[in-house]
């Protein structure tokens, strides 16, 4: 794995090869990741990157965080309970030297506390089949990290419908990946 634009471009990222089911860590490939931020670039969405606070939930190694961070984004608040994905975003975290944009929260994503400060761009990217992500985004609206208009990015192993409050803009298939695309409504 390693960062494909802006900034860091090209930096390797730590490692969790095929991926550590145990621990719910599936990292988003680099070619899925790479269209996705094609796509988010694209104007499509307006310009969701540039100057973002960034809420990067499920957040496994960081990589989709890292990448918006990369790619111009102001800060970026990764949010995983794992014990290995918290050493994994920690490990990329230094690897970019980018603490300073960075908040790392060890947390259940369908547990966050109260946000300090709203987010544009949410990244949701739930262990598949578990049912967590519409409760996540339920809680992180709740809790004041979603902004209004915000975009949010939703992985899943099936396009998902928008839950009460969201707008479904899109879906996207990449292979076994599908990418939902939402709004607050």
């Amino acid at each position: 794995m390693r960062i494909i634009a802006g900034e860091y471009r090209g930096r390797r990222l730590a490692s969790v090869g095929k991926g550590d089911p145990g621990a719910h860590l599936r990292p988003t490939t680099d070619r899925v990741r790479e269209s996705l931020f094609n796509t988010l670039a694209g104007g499509r969405f307006g310009d969701p990157i540039s100057g973002a606070r960034v809420l990067d939930l499920f957040a496994g190694t960081g990589a989709l965080g890292l990448e918006a961070l990369s790619r111009g984004a102001e800060h970026v608040t990764l949010v995983d309970d794992g014990r290995a994905a918290g050493k994994l975003i920690r490990e990329n975290i230094q690897t970019l030297g980018c603490k300073a944009a960075c908040k790392v929260i060890a947390r259940d994503a369908t547990r966050l506390p109260q946000a300090d400060t709203a987010c544009g761009l949410i990244f949701l990217d739930p262990p598949y089949g578990k049912d967590l992500g519409g409760q996540a985004l339920a809680v992180a609206q709740a809790g004041g990290w979603i902004a209004p208009e915000a975009l949010i990015v939703w992985e899943e192993e099936a396009a998902q419908e928008a839950p009460a409050g969201f707008n479904l803009l899109d879906h996207k298939r990449y292979g076994d990946t599908w990418i939902s695309f939402l709004q607050v409504q």
